[in-house]
């Protein structure tokens, strides 16, 4: 993968820490992604009339995504329900590049040379590492976890051949997110009603800030897997932990144990091999 795509979603993979670190404090995070994705769809719904409208061909694919998005929704919430988010959250994230390798190789013929191959690995074996650090592994959470982690392969498999048939990345990621950002506040509306999403400014501003964030990071994502291989883009994502870990670290002053430090490590190794053709 060339050098400028690689820097590109490294950049994404920041963003992506820094709208999760703006989000952390939140105890309700069914709420605030419902936010998120009313931000996100009022961003989209002002882009839309100056972007370029994507290819008929895509249309299937940004709907599709929209309901997977959804689907990503409802299962990462009932996830942080069941278990803890330190181990689920690493499992799924960390079996969505594998799962988006092995989707591009059945579904576009995307086969990775062996370098990158080791580089995926490394990056989702550094990644699930983190859910076996120093606690007692709850098997009850384990099927919701690697559930989220399909709905994210899912997903990123559907929008790579989507922007790639769209002719148009802006185009289509405004599309399908705007898809995206009016079906997650129906579902929350069906769930709790409309009364419950009327909250403080501070807390609102802050998740609609983060879906603004989180919307820039995944059109560069999609952007990125219209010029390169999906695998390697959704691990070079994924290494958005070892952002998050220092985001942690030095503006959160969380701590940051040895374990963490080897993980990311193996992280960033698998990062640089992604990008060995730079």
């Amino acid at each position: 993968m060339s050098l400028g795509i690689s820097l590109i979603v490294l950049l994404a993979a920041v963003l992506h820490a820094s709208w999760n670190a703006l989000l952390r404090a939140g105890s309700d995070r069914f709420w605030s992604m419902t936010v998120m994705c009313i931000a996100i769809a009022i961003a989209c719904a002002c882009i839309a009339p100056f972007a370029p409208v994507p290819a008929r061909a895509s249309w299937g694919c940004a709907l599709l995504s929209a309901l997977l998005h959804v689907g990503y929704n409802l299962f990462l919430v009932r996830t942080y329900r069941s278990g803890d988010l330190g181990q689920t959250y690493p499992i799924a994230r960390g079996s969505s590049p594998l799962l988006v390798t092995l989707g591009a190789a059945v579904f576009a013929g995307e086969l990775p040379d062996m370098v990158s191959m080791l580089g995926v690995l490394l990056v989702s074996l550094g990644i699930t590492s983190l859910a076996f650090q120093g606690r007692r592994f709850g098997l009850d959470s384990l099927p919701y976890a690697i559930g989220t982690g399909c709905f994210i392969g899912a997903y990123s498999v559907t929008d790579g051949i989507g922007v790639r048939l769209s002719g148009t990345a802006v185009g289509y990621t405004v599309w399908m997110c705007l898809g995206w950002g009016i079906l997650a506040p129906a579902l929350y509306w069906v769930a709790r009603g409309p009364r419950d999403l009327v909250r403080g400014t501070r807390e609102t501003t802050m998740a609609a800030v983060g879906g603004v964030v989180s919307l820039l990071a995944y059109g560069i994502v999609i952007a990125a897997m219209a010029l390169g291989p999906m695998g390697s883009v959704s691990a070079l994502r994924e290494t958005s932990v070892v952002f998050a870990a220092l985001i942690g670290r030095f503006f959160l002053g969380e701590r940051l144990t040895g374990y963490r430090v080897v993980a990311c490590v193996v992280v960033a190794a698998g990062a640089v091999l992604i990008g060995h053709h730079a």
